[in-house]
């Protein structure tokens, strides 16, 4: 079984992907850290190297989709193939930095790799408003994240909510990060096992 967590930057993708991991004993997947050979030629000229940047990408998330469906044990994933494609790809796009014959070739390949590994069993979706992004990724303090334009969070935020509302055709469950403090708040994460166990399980707690 593949259970996958979707979300912005900032949303708790990883806390989540962590605790269920511990609450369900499913084998977790993080997001390889791989350093982008084109990541630097990039940001120096984006629309020279951005078909070069997506496509590394592109190959590495087919990388981790083949090992999780060649996984035997239940695998709780932190980003998948599908958020790397039509979020940030499709930001990429509109900016200009891809080419629409580009962009073409890109979607082509992608529609080929979707068709060998599929879509997880379910997809749990934390939809988080962008105060809430922008406390956490102060929270948690990562250099790199610190400058992130208010407006790149957001035109992000109206792709995962355009693409997860309506493009996807797979398994959601919609969880309000807003909120919730499942990380702090034992009654916030039963809140999402619990949906999770119906969904998946058909497990309905005891009305008292």
């Amino acid at each position: 079984m593949h259970i996958a967590i979707a979300g912005n930057i900032g949303s708790g993708k990883t806390t989540l992907t962590t605790l269920l991991s511990r609450r369900y004993g499913w084998t977790p997947h993080f997001e390889t850290v791989k350093a982008n050979p084109y990541l630097a030629d990039f940001y120096k000229d984006p629309f020279r190297w951005a078909f070069n940047l997506e496509v590394f990408f592109l190959k590495e998330r087919f990388k981790d989709a083949l090992r999780i469906a060649q996984c035997p044990d239940h695998v709780v994933q932190d980003r998948t193939i599908f958020e790397g494609v039509h979020v940030f790809t499709a930001t990429n796009y509109s900016q200009g930095h891809l080419s629409e014959k580009d962009y073409q070739t890109y979607m082509e390949l992608f529609g080929q790799i979707v068709g060998v590994v599929g879509k997880p069993d379910l997809l749990i979706y934390l939809k988080a408003s962008v105060p809430h992004l922008v406390r956490n990724i102060q929270k948690r303090g990562r250099d790199y994240e610190q400058g992130m334009p208010i407006e790149y969070l957001q035109g992000l935020n109206d792709r995962y909510n355009d693409f997860i509302f309506n493009h996807y055709d797979g398994r959601v469950l919609v969880v309000e990060a807003d909120e919730m403090d499942f990380l702090n708040c034992p009654k916030d994460f039963e809140q999402i096992t619990t949906r999770i166990d119906a969904e998946l399980f058909g497990i309905f707690p005891e009305e008292h």
